[in-house]
């Protein structure tokens, strides 16, 4: 039996006990340490943001007018469903309930919901329905309450009052992709941008700045108060040069057919009317476009996407007759005093170019040769020249290069040459190609807005200018043509006598009190089987119809236009584009008619 007074406890036990003790208190005391000094900071904003919520505030885009001021793209507030997956306890049950409130299938949903997740942080509101209706709205925020990490997320959405009519001027707004998102660090996923038009090509002008605000929220995601940081700044209002009258006045003219109008101020470089026809609904982009539609609009064989007056190009035909006329304007190869005799056809070797008049034209001169649009004429006028000449003075006056409009996308066409032929088929050039390409055929291609241009240049004292889609720029002078007064107005008499004197090709333009000059224009597509030789256009395959030009300017009290019109398959320039031109012209010189 052990004596208490004789007893003594281990002491070596004890020590150990108290260094135990000492240990486990200064790890206690380092963790504190950790937690309340070296990370303190880091977890209070964590705190912070279990409690408070930043909520981005969407800035509106700004507007697109006409010259008028008339709306041609606008605002119009939309709604959709956000997930905050830091709040959400149960996610695939809360996709479960969506599915159910806007009958989306659960598989798109879970879908949508896992492929966007790493691109958006917990605690910020990942978009699962982008565009709500207001029926489904008002189901959901009746019983948002009851679903943590829900929110409804307003933001402004797009809206085009005219959908196909500007189709092609305007362009669409759709859902940002990775490869923008990492171009432009202020969007976010599901933010829209500029895809095509002025939309695309004036972006930085018409996106806003957005905001944000500060919301408190209690544990279970609730919003308790809001506090707004910073206000959004809106995006700038454009106003463009075009006038929307004019342009649905040329797209009602144009009727079924396809093709291109452009109306232009020949002063200014304004654009006053671009129309491509067909054209589609702009509308369909702005909320991510249904497969199905996409699926239409890309296989259709009228490819309505196609902005047809800056991004198709087509053989001139004799509106390229212009063009050789400036040429031997400016050559002392051969006189433009010269004539030249049309029995209908020219031979070159062994092979016969005809004329498109089967008797000919008998004798002519220059002013003669365009009126009538003799093919013989041209032909002698190209030989003399050469093709190194037409090639060079087609490039002087613009054509081969872009525009440089604002919009994107735009062709340049092509100005053949010997170099370019040798290069691309590893052959030289021919004769019988100087002679296809002084009439606007063989590999000579153009754009609407192109010869726009250029006659736009022959009536305002040779400046080619860039073609202006906003109202308030001033003209911009891209080069001058190298000819003189008395040239330009010598050319400009000769398309005024093809419109008002006897045997003129493009005499359908006639109107009284006003100046009014025009080339017309049959753009051979491909050459005929013998059997259409002597059809009317109806009954040749539409595919095998010409292409129809009608270039022209207009004058009547001190207003000033140029009207182009291309209509694809539409036959002969005179038939298919004039009457469009014509009734352009009875819409702007109405107090003329």
């Amino acid at each position: 039996m052990l004596q208490p007074e004789t007893h003594k406890p281990p002491r070596k036990n004890f020590a150990f006990l108290q260094i135990l003790v000492l240990g486990l208190f200064c790890v206690l005391l380092l963790r504190l340490w950790y937690f309340q000094i070296f990370k303190g900071e880091d977890y209070a904003v964590k705190a912070q943001e279990n409690r408070l919520r930043h909520q981005t505030i969407y800035a509106p885009r700004g507007l697109i007018r006409d010259r008028d001021s008339r709306i041609l793209a606008e605002n119009k507030p939309a709604y959709a469903l956000g997930l905050i997956r830091e709040d959400c306890p149960d996610i695939d049950r809360t996709l479960r309930q969506i599915s159910t409130w806007t009958d989306i299938p659960i598989k798109q949903l879970q879908k949508r919901f896992s492929k966007d997740k790493g691109l958006v942080k917990p605690f910020k509101p990942q978009l699962i329905v982008s565009n709500l209706t207001y029926g489904e709205l008002a189901k959901i925020e009746s019983h948002l309450m009851e679903w943590p990490g829900l929110q409804i997320v307003t933001r402004p959405l797009r809206s085009y009052p005219h959908g196909e009519i500007v189709s092609h001027v305007i362009g669409y707004v759709a859902q940002v992709n990775e490869k923008e998102l990492r171009q432009h660090p202020d969007l976010q996923l599901r933010d829209n941008i500029g895809k095509q038009g002025i939309e695309l090509t004036k972006e930085e002008t018409l996106r806003g700045e957005k905001g944000s605000k500060q919301i408190e929220v209690d544990a279970q995601g609730r919003v308790l108060k809001e506090h707004i940081v910073k206000q959004s700044v809106p995006g700038k209002n454009i106003r463009l040069s075009i006038d929307l009258d004019l342009q649905e006045h040329a797209w009602e003219h144009l009727g079924n057919n396809t093709g291109a109008v452009v109306v232009l101020e020949p002063q200014t470089g304004h654009v006053l009317s671009l129309v491509s026809k067909p054209g589609y609904n702009n509308n369909h982009f702005v909320q991510g476009i249904a497969p199905q539609t996409w699926q239409e609009l890309v296989s259709d064989p009228q490819h309505p996407l196609q902005n047809r007056a800056i991004q198709s190009t087509y053989p001139p035909a004799s509106v390229f007759k212009l063009v050789v006329t400036s040429a031997v304007l400016q050559n002392d190869t051969v006189s433009p005093e010269k004539k030249f005799y049309c029995p209908g056809f020219y031979k070159l070797g062994r092979r016969t170019f005809r004329c498109w008049k089967e008797y000919g034209h008998g004798w002519l001169e220059l002013k003669e040769g365009i009126k009538q649009s003799c093919d013989v004429y041209f032909y002698k006028l190209g030989e003399e020249l050469g093709v190194d000449p037409l090639s060079q003075y087609a490039q002087r006056y613009g054509f081969g290069s872009r525009t440089d409009i604002d919009l994107p996308n735009e062709k340049s066409g092509l100005i053949p040459d010997r170099e370019w032929k040798l290069r691309r088929f590893g052959r030289r050039w021919q004769g019988g190609e100087t002679l296809n390409m002084s009439i606007g055929q063989g590999y000579t291609l153009v754009t609407p807005l192109q010869v726009a241009r250029y006659v736009a240049a022959l009536i305002n004292g040779g400046r080619l200018l860039k073609p202006q889609l906003l109202r308030n720029v001033p003209p911009e002078t891209q080069k001058t043509l190298p000819l003189q007064e008395e040239e330009l107005q010598r050319i400009q008499e000769a398309m005024i006598a093809t419109v008002d004197e006897p045997h003129g090709t493009a005499w359908r333009l006639r109107m009284k009190g006003a100046d009014i000059g025009a080339k017309t224009g049959t753009a051979q597509v491909v050459k005929l089987f013998e059997k259409y030789k002597d059809k009317e256009t109806h009954e040749i395959p539409y595919k095998l119809r010409d292409h129809a030009w009608m270039a022209s300017f207009g004058r009547h009290e001190g207003q000033e236009y140029v009207v182009v019109t291309l209509v694809e398959h539409g036959g002969h320039g005179s038939t298919a584009a004039g009457p469009v031109v014509k009734a352009i012209y009875d819409y702007l010189f109405d107090e003329a008619r």
